[in-house]
């Protein structure tokens, strides 16, 4: 364990909570993504150091079980908050006083050494429950809606309540684990004081993300290969990768996420992003793959000259990692976290967001060179290594357990 830690001598006990995002979910849904990645990754990071691990999410199906053995170290608890049925996340906000009760009964009984709640829902239900019990309390937002209604304006489904709940999570918790210097700079014009947070980066896992491996097929019906991989949802900028094709003549565009591959002609982004490929001339180079499990995720990487990540704004960004972990260059908005972990030009490009010109002239100079690909590549790798493995992300959130669990000095009186 760290140093400076009030309980150096024996593992710790640490809740992490997680209300919608499930480490035990299925990816690529419009509410399964990075953040259920980071929580499942970040917890059995922790068990390897010797803590025990418990995930509290929401019951989201009648027949889960209370308690699931994720691994060795870490259980997910299923809380009931409100039906034991799918709801989405923007609907949630009502059963987090349900959520946070539930909470306060758990830790009475059998209390954590530290709790550390990932996203504003779960803050706000850990903060009733630690609040109640005297309990150390961390948080990651993961998104900030200030950040949410700046870019999406109307087309923003938060509660209204979202931000006033924020700065109350964010003023009422000891730390807060921000993710990226943006979300610093973000949290400050919140009124937050800098003191309050700490940057641990979000990780990868490098045994699984290699050069090395598996790789999905390619036909070679064209030279290049490009690829997207996320939720499929507006503000990842697929349009924008689409706009960028047209643009790029030799190349074809494989888009990997949303709704499963026999669902596809019945999601309304997949129909309105094939619309703008048709527009756009290279309906015949767009390819949608649907969500994908993660085992097939690092052999398609593999397979692209170029992953393109393109979103209008990113608090964070997985996606970058995997692909420096493969050893493929990475064009990215330089938006949110990507300009903290994409390295421009060593690794990869930084472009502006929604600029599809922009995104084609940074891919079209790696399409055209080989060898700076390979370059780009092998750095993403070594970047990643020394930065990004789940074993340092979890060490780093480990110091700031232990500098909330410090005993404080005890003031006394001038001398």
């Amino acid at each position: 364990m760290g140093d400076g830690c009030a309980k150096n001598a024996s593992a710790l006990s640490i809740a992490l909570v997680s209300e919608h995002a499930s480490p035990l979910a299925a990816l690529g849904g419009v509410d399964a993504g990075g953040q259920n990645v980071h929580v499942a990754r970040l917890a059995g990071a922790l068990a390897d150091r010797g803590h025990r691990v418990t995930v509290y999410t929401r019951r989201d199906a009648r027949d889960l079980p209370d308690r699931v053995p994720l691994r060795a170290g870490v259980e997910v608890h299923h809380v009931p908050a409100g039906p034991p049925e799918q709801i989405p996340k923007d609907e949630l906000l009502p059963h987090m006083l349900a959520f946070g009760r539930y909470l306060a009964r758990e830790w009475q009984i059998r209390p954590p050494d530290v709790v550390h709640s990932h996203f504003w829902m779960s803050g706000l239900a850990a903060l009733h429950a630690t609040h109640e019990l005297r309990l150390p309390l961390l948080h990651t937002f993961h998104a900030l809606g200030t950040v949410k209604r700046r870019h999406q304006r109307r087309a923003d489904t938060s509660p209204p309540a979202r931000i006033a709940c924020e700065r109350e999570v964010g003023m009422g918790c000891d730390r807060i684990v921000a993710t990226c210097r943006d979300e610093v700079a973000e949290l400050g014009r919140m009124g937050i004081p800098a003191d309050k947070v700490r940057v641990v980066p979000c990780g990868v896992d490098t045994a699984e993300f290699t050069p090395d491996g598996p790789v999905a097929h390619r036909d070679g019906a064209y030279p290049h290969r490009l690829i997207q991989l996320g939720r499929l949802v507006p503000r990842k900028g697929a349009a924008v990768s689409i706009g960028a094709l047209s643009r790029l003549p030799g190349a074809e565009l494989l888009i990997v996420g949303g709704p499963s591959a026999d669902r596809l002609d019945d999601d309304p982004e997949v129909r309105r992003l094939r619309d703008i490929a048709r527009e756009a001339g290279v309906a015949d180079r767009v390819r949608f793959l649907g969500g994908v499990s993660t085992a097939e995720v690092a052999p398609l990487l593999r397979s692209a000259d170029v992953v393109l990540c393109p979103g209008d704004y990113e608090p964070f960004g997985i996606v970058p990692l995997e692909a420096m972990a493969c050893g493929r260059p990475v064009v990215a908005s330089g938006v949110g976290g990507q300009l903290d972990t994409v390295a421009d030009p060593a690794t990869g490009r930084l472009v502006p967001p929604g600029d599809p010109e922009a995104l084609a002239r940074a891919a079209g100079e790696l399409l055209d060179d080989r060898a700076l690909r390979e370059a780009c590549g092998e750095a993403g790798r070594r970047r990643v290594l020394s930065r990004y493995g789940w074993p340092r992300v979890a060490a780093s959130t480990e110091s700031v357990y232990c500098e909330v669990l410090a005993p404080q000095p005890v003031v006394t009186g001038a001398v």
